[in-house]
C-alpha cells in the first residue's frame, strides 16, 4: 500500500491503494474523523489526533486551541471537538468532531505537526477558557519549558483587542516551578480571595546544599506550608510511614503544614479558606479581609 496504516490516513487514499470498503469498515481500523482512519491497534494520543486533523486541512492549515495545547503537553479541559485554524482568507468550517477557525497566526512545527506556538496557543485559549483553566495551561507550558511567565506577559500585552484583557490577567498569574494543575488551583483560590501570594516550591537544604524536603507552597517567614495531596489514601505501609516521618521532621522545624485534597478545592473551597486563614493567624500572619472574587471560579458543591 502507498499509505501507512499506523498513521492517520484518508479513506480515499486507502481505497486508491487497494483497501476495500469492507476492510476499512472492519475492526482492523478506527475512524478518528470523518474520512480519516488509523490502524485500530494504535493508541490515540494528542499527536495522533493532530495528525488526523492535518489530513483534512489545506496545506497552510495547522492545529490550534485545545488540540495544539495537548500536542504541546499543556493541560486543558476536555473538549468534544478537535481544533484547527486556517489563514484568514480561507473559510472556517466545522465537521463532525472538528472545528476549524480562521487565524492570522504563523504556525510552528512541533513533533512534525504544524501548530500554533505555545504563547499563541495560550493567548487563543484565554478567549475560550475561564481564568483558572487559562492559568493552569500557562503554568503547565512553563513547566514543560515551552514558555516563561515573562514571555506570556509580553505576548498577552500585544494580543488582539478581543483577547487582550483576559490574556493579560491570566498571564500575570502564571508562575514557574508549579508541579500540577491542582497546585495552580490551590494557589489561585488563595489569591482570588485576597490572601498573600505563597512562595512556590519551598526547598529545605542541608549544609552541603542538597535538597532534603520540599513544600508545594507556603510562607517561609511564618513557617507555614500548604500542600496538595493527590492521593486518596496511603496505599502501602512504607508510604504511610514515610508521611509520618516527614510530618515529624517539619514539626521539629516548627513548621505548620496544611494539607489539601481534591474535595477541599472543588467541593468545600469556603471551608478551605477558613482553614488557611486560621493557620495564618496561628503563625502570627496579618490576614486581610477576604475578597469575593474566588466565588466565581470556585463555586463548590
Amino acid at each position: 500500500m502507498a499509505f501507512n496504516p499506523k498513521l492517520p490516513f484518508r479513506a480515499r487514499d486507502a481505497l486508491a491503494a487497494g483497501l476495500t470498503r469492507r476492510a476499512l469498515a472492519s475492526s482492523r481500523f478506527r475512524r478518528l474523523l470523518p474520512g480519516v482512519y488509523v490502524d485500530a491497534r494504535m493508541p490515540v494520543t494528542p499527536l495522533l489526533e493532530a495528525r488526523a486533523v492535518m489530513q483534512l486541512l489545506p496545506v497552510d492549515g495547522f492545529v490550534s486551541h485545545h488540540t495544539a495545547a495537548r500536542v504541546l503537553g499543556g493541560v486543558v479541559p476536555h473538549d468534544e471537538n478537535l481544533h484547527a485554524s486556517v489563514p484568514a482568507h480561507r473559510n472556517r468550517s466545522r465537521k463532525l468532531g472538528l472545528q476549524v477557525h480562521r487565524s492570522t497566526r504563523t504556525p510552528v512545527t512541533f513533533d512534525g505537526v504544524r501548530t500554533t506556538s505555545p504563547t499563541a496557543t495560550f493567548i487563543d485559549l484565554a478567549g475560550v477558557l475561564g481564568l483558572v483553566d487559562t492559568v493552569v495551561l500557562g503554568d503547565s507550558l512553563v513547566r514543560k519549558g515551552l514558555a516563561s511567565p515573562a514571555r506570556l506577559v509580553r505576548a498577552a500585552a500585544s494580543a488582539p483587542d478581543r483577547l487582550r484583557t483576559r490574556a493579560v490577567r491570566a498571564a500575570a498569574l502564571v508562575r514557574a516551578r508549579v508541579d500540577s494543575p491542582m497546585e495552580t488551583r490551590t494557589r489561585l483560590l488563595l489569591l482570588l480571595a485576597g490572601l498573600p501570594e505563597p512562595q512556590i516550591d519551598i526547598e529545605f537544604r542541608d549544609d552541603h546544599g542538597i535538597v532534603l524536603r520540599r513544600v508545594d507552597m507556603g510562607y517561609r517567614e511564618a513557617r507555614l506550608g500548604i500542600e496538595y495531596d493527590g492521593r486518596h489514601h496511603a496505599t502501602v505501609v512504607s508510604q504511610w510511614e514515610g508521611d509520618i516521618t516527614r510530618r515529624e521532621e517539619f514539626d521539629l522545624r516548627d513548621w505548620r503544614l496544611v494539607t489539601l485534597v481534591a474535595k477541599d478545592i472543588y467541593r468545600t473551597p469556603s471551608a478551605t479558606l477558613e482553614r488557611v486563614v486560621a493557620a495564618m493567624r496561628s503563625r502570627g500572619m496579618q490576614v486581610p479581609p477576604l475578597r469575593d472574587e474566588w466565588r466565581a471560579h470556585f463555586p463548590g458543591r
